[in-house]
């Protein structure tokens, strides 16, 4: 006898209802003859036919439950497979990401670092650049505001004072320093030129108004540096030393004054001196 099935779509019947459907099936074949004649020979061959009966629909179950049990089984493993597999794909993107995100934080902070660095660096530069142009500029005061000896390494050959015939007063309102002609001879301080020319008795000569009030006088240089107007700093040049004028040989005639005229004459020493000159 054959056994068809309709076609379409099927599910696998669980368990239970392979074993019902299995038991329904013997017992249809059972009631129409079909086993009873077909293993007829059989059972009375081995024995009691109830017997024979019952333990060949054990085996035909059992065979179909454990073929079921495998294929369960497999499916599980599949499933528990995909699962694992799901999972560790899922944990590698986590440390991936967990890896990117600690990358781009070390970039992060490695960049803060870089540009707080950088900003120390230009503050720290910006400081010492403006502590440079203030000891810069304190200098600059200090070298402005300084007294020198209008020439350097001479020394004072005619006193303050000293009598004689070669001065209209009677005396001398200055003191010479010996110079060869030509030697410099330099502004002893900051101020501005107020006269530069010819100065009679005095040859070419420059007077010098300074920042505390005060006027120096040269006289007699062979020539002249500056010109009325001007302003000069200590140790700038002025002129050379000469001979011009009423005088009897190369040298500079230098005077302090409380004003810019003649007569107005102080001790160039002491004025020199009081300004920490060493003459």
């Amino acid at each position: 006898m054959a056994f068809t099935r309709p076609t379409g779509k099927h599910r696998r019947p669980s368990r239970l209802s392979r074993t019902t459907a299995s038991a329904a099936g013997v017992a249809a074949l059972t009631t129409t003859g079909v086993i009873s004649g077909l293993a007829a020979p059989a059972l009375a061959a081995e024995g009691s036919s109830a017997e024979y009966a019952h333990t060949g629909l054990t085996q035909s179950i059992s065979i179909g439950d454990s073929l079921a049990d495998e294929i369960d089984a497999q499916a599980a493993a599949q499933k528990q497979a995909a699962d694992e597999a799901a999972a560790k794909a899922k944990a590698e993107a986590e440390a991936k990401a967990k890896a990117a995100e600690a990358k781009r934080k070390a970039a992060e902070a490695k960049r803060k670092a870089e540009a707080k660095a950088k900003a120390e660096a230009r503050a720290k530069a910006e400081k010492e650049r403006e502590a440079k142009e203030r000891a810069a500029r304190a200098a600059e005061r200090k070298r402005l505001g300084s007294y020198v000896a209008p020439i350097d390494g001479s020394y004072v050959s005619t006193g303050y004072k000293t009598g004689g015939a070669m001065w209209s007063s009677g005396s001398h309102t200055g003191v010479d320093f010996h110079a060869a002609s030509g030697t410099q001879v330099q502004a002893v301080a900051a101020g501005t030129v107020v006269e530069a020319g010819w100065g009679g008795a005095y040859g070419n000569n420059v007077v010098i108004r300074h920042n505390d009030g005060t006027y120096t006088q040269y006289g007699h240089m062979s020539s002249l540096s500056v010109s009325v107007g001007q302003t000069v700093t200590p140790g700038q040049q002025i002129g050379l030393s000469g001979s011009t004028g009423n005088s009897s040989g190369p040298h500079l005639h230098f005077e302090a004054r409380t004003g810019p005229d003649y007569g107005s004459d102080i001790d160039p020493v002491a004025y020199l001196r009081s300004h920490g000159v060493n003459v």
